[in-house]
């Protein structure tokens, strides 16, 4: 009898860690999950003022068709991205897009002082740190999560439940290089 007893407490000492380890990983996956739905968020956010600033500067830049045109492409890459890899790619294309139409912005002195242009470029400018905050806050996520599967004892038993390694948003290759500068 006392040896049925002692194997029904291992027994059941074993269930209970597995059961917590199963719920510590589940709850950083969906962790990861919500800080994704962030970036999403901010990047919706962001996507919705593109055509109240396309619109805007339609106005003041009729010789500018090129530009405008990669912006809203950009923001259509953007609006349909369906995993995290093609959601950074499009974003980043967004972003230099974006960069591209700020910096023709300069040639057009009206359109800087116009006061909408102005509004949508300041929130542009906040939701691009949002958006940056967002991914911080996913990547923190992803490293929470892969450490959770990848140290003991997670890793005994997160192949086991289908658990698996995830990415971070990372930078563009083209980030990395030093930027020219000329006057």
């Amino acid at each position: 009898m006392r040896i049925l007893g002692v194997i029904l407490g291992v027994l059941l000492l074993v269930a209970g860690c597995f059961v917590g380890i199963y719920n510590s990983l589940k709850t950083a996956r969906i962790d990861v999950d919500a800080q994704y739905g962030q970036v999403e968020n901010q990047i919706q956010r962001r996507a919705d003022l593109i055509p109240n600033l396309v619109n805007t500067v339609k106005g003041y830049m009729q010789y500018e068709e090129k530009t405008l045109k990669e912006v809203t492409e950009a923001r259509t890459r953007v609006m349909g991205a369906g995993s995290p890899e093609e959601m950074a790619a499009a974003n980043d294309q967004l972003s230099g897009a974006l960069g591209r139409l700020i910096a023709v912005a300069e040639n057009y002195p009206q359109l800087k002082s116009d006061a909408h242009f102005t509004e949508l470029m300041r929130e542009i400018a906040g939701s691009e740190n949002r958006i940056a905050v967002a991914r911080r806050d996913y990547n923190d996520a992803i490293k929470r999560y892969n450490v959770k599967i990848e140290t003991f004892p997670g890793n005994m038993f997160a192949g086991m439940m289908g658990y698996t390694p995830m990415k971070q948003f990372a930078a563009e290759e083209a980030a990395h290089a030093v930027p020219q500068v000329k006057f």
